[in-house]
């Protein structure tokens, strides 16, 4: 069955295995149906690194603050609604320039889902989904090609894009039949490597209406199929029962294992992964069910994989940078680069509020003391201690 474009609403990843849930030598396993676990209350601070970069705000840069790359000298960062401006700021959110080449043209893009950095090259790959093809800018915003996005098997268009080195992307194309990952070349988009990770039947992980109307589809919301983490990535497809580590050597090591096997369950558990780090996986399983006359669905499980006591709980996390039990939830962070590092972005109204009413502390209280109210939001980067 051919899935229409439609389906850009539902990028997200999943993971599978076997038994009850445990840990073995090299990789765990994970009960999908398990609904309850021990509770456990963690700080965020305590197994991440926590860094925040207010995004300077003028008349030219006022954005939403949807960031799209981190680099060692630049972030890249866009609004949500779907408008083309592309803004460039140095490591410190000082503001560089604004970039749109939104339009018609062959050196425009209709649309995009995602912009990737080539910090080395000084480069911007802009996924035109609409279009499948990907735009390639420079850092000023002058055209320098395009290419088309691979089309056999099934096919749409590229989900998640990363920079994997010095020639190659590595993408995930969410609807291709049965090698979902692949390497591309940043010259011409040729595809340099399939990454096949196997499974039984393609499964899709949304769900879909038809009626005389036309099609509406459901998703569960936004998930990382690649995951960069100490210098491997991590690789979720949803069809799998294993997810698994790509090797330097483009070898497979199993990661994670879920049970039941995806293909035996009718509706299916999909397990996604939302943070790893030295210490702990989190993650999340989602029951594949949506009710399109209430609005409602995919109802999930939250749980963690504490890998030093080797066992799963529930949690509470909390942000350490408040002097009270500030919530913050996992749902909210996106891989965005190959150094592992993890985007959210806070409120700069909410920043200031705290900050008024003494419950800021340490390095977030310091960036909340130079905030207006109508800023930009500020970026909170994290990264797994070592």
């Amino acid at each position: 069955m051919k899935i229409l474009i439609f389906i850009e609403i539902i990028i997200l990843f999943v993971v599978t295995g076997c038994g009850e849930n445990s840990s073995t030598d090299g990789f765990i396993t994970v009960d999908v149906t398990k609904g309850s676990y021990p509770k456990k209350e963690l700080v965020l601070q305590d197994f991440m690194d926590v860094e925040y970069i207010p995004l300077e705000t003028n008349d030219e840069f006022v954005n939403q603050g949807v960031v799209q790359a981190v680099g060692e000298k630049y972030i890249i960062a866009t609004n949500y609604r779907k408008d083309g401006d592309i803004f460039v700021y140095d490591r410190n959110g000082k503001a560089i320039r604004k970039i749109n080449r939104k339009g018609q043209g062959g050196e425009e893009y209709i649309s995009f889902i995602s912009v990737t950095l080539d910090e080395k090259n000084e480069e911007l790959f802009v996924n035109d989904h609409h279009a499948k093809k990907i735009k390639v800018y420079d850092l000023e915003g002058n055209f320098k090609r395009s290419f088309k996005q691979k089309d056999s098997g099934n096919s749409q268009f590229y989900g998640d894009i990363f920079n994997y080195d010095k020639e190659n992307l590595i993408c995930y194309d969410e609807c291709n039949d049965e090698i979902p990952f692949l390497f591309i070349s940043k010259e011409d988009g040729g595809v340099t490597k399939e990454i096949k990770t196997p499974f039984k039947e393609k499964k899709l992980f949304f769900q879909i209406l038809r009626h005389e109307g036309g099609t509406r589809a459901a998703g569960p919301g936004e998930y990382s199929r690649i995951i960069p983490f100490n210098g491997n990535w991590i690789l979720l497809e949803p069809s799998s029962d294993t997810i698994y580590t790509l090797m330097p050597d483009y070898n497979l090591r199993p990661f994670i294992v879920r049970t039941p096997p995806i293909h035996t369950m009718n509706p299916e558990f999909f397990l996604v992964l939302k943070l790893v780090s030295n210490r702990y996986y989190f993650m999340e399983s989602i029951k594949n069910v949506y009710d399109f006359s209430k609005k409602e669905g995919f109802p999930r499980t939250y749980f963690v994989y504490d890998t030093h006591e080797k066992d799963f709980y529930s949690y509470t996390a909390y942000n350490g940078d408040y002097t009270y039990k500030k919530e913050f939830y996992m749902s909210m962070l996106t891989p965005i680069n190959s150094k592992g590092e993890l985007w959210a972005t806070l409120n700069a109204f909410e920043l200031c509020r705290d900050y008024k009413k003494g419950k800021l502390k340490g390095k977030l209280k310091e960036v909340a003391a130079r905030l207006d109210e109508d800023d930009n939001r500020v970026v909170m980067l994290v990264k797994s201690k070592k």
